[in-house]
């Protein structure tokens, strides 16, 4: 039926192929990360979790992608104050 162009039976059809995703969210203790070094302890209690049971290899990715992106904010941020002192000085 969906190849004859029936719209619900495509809907079905797709939805058995490829169902939503469907996050949980995860809890865990992760120390606050205002710095590259706090990063780094974030990912160790990421690593930490993951090897105690509490999060999925899968849900510490997930998680190890947000603390990479904070870091990466946290370092442009940093490079850019640098930067502006450095204008400001000459």
């Amino acid at each position: 039926m969906a190849l004859d162009g029936d719209t619900t039976a495509l809907r079905l059809c797709l939805e058995r192929i490829s169902p939503p995703r469907k996050d949980t969210p995860v809890q865990f203790d992760l120390p606050a990360v205002d710095s590259a070094q706090d990063a780094s302890r974030a990912a160790q209690a990421v690593l930490a979790a993951v090897s105690a049971g509490d999060l999925t290899p899968l849900e510490g990715a997930s998680v190890m992608g947000l603390v990479e992106g904070y870091r990466k904010t946290l370092e442009t941020e940093d490079l850019e104050r640098r930067l502006t002192a450095l204008e400001t000085t000459k």
